[in-house]
C-alpha cells in the first residue's frame, strides 16, 4: 500500500522558521564583532529579519507546527545582534 501523499502539519514552510531565526540571529551577533565593516552592515540587517522569523516561528508554534525553542533563541539573538549593531553605530557615529 502506497504512501499518503497529502500533505501533512509537519509539511508546511513554517517548520523552517526557527532554524532560520537562529541562523540569522547568530550571524547577526557574530557578524558584528567581525573586523570588516561590510559584516557589520549585513548583521544590522540581519538582526532584524531574525527577530520577524523568531516571531513568525513562535506563532506557528503555539498553532503546533514549528520548534518553540528554535523561535525563541533566534528571536532573542536577532535582538540581540541588532541592539548591539545600534550601539556600535552610535558610538562611532558621535
Amino acid at each position: 500500500m502506497p504512501q499518503p501523499t497529502t500533505p501533512g502539519p509537519a509539511d508546511t514552510p513554517a517548520v523552517a522558521l526557527g532554524p532560520t531565526a537562529v541562523v540569522l540571529g547568530v550571524f547577526a551577533v557574530v557578524g558584528l564583532w567581525t573586523p570588516a565593516f561590510m559584516f557589520a552592515v549585513i548583521a544590522g540587517i540581519a538582526g532584524p529579519l531574525a527577530v520577524i522569523a523568531g516571531v513568525a516561528g513562535i506563532h506557528y508554534a503555539y498553532q503546533g507546527t514549528g520548534r518553540l525553542w528554535t523561535a525563541i533563541t533566534g528571536t532573542i539573538l536577532g535582538a540581540a545582534g541588532f541592539g548591539s549593531s545600534i550601539t556600535v553605530v552610535g558610538m562611532f557615529s558621535v
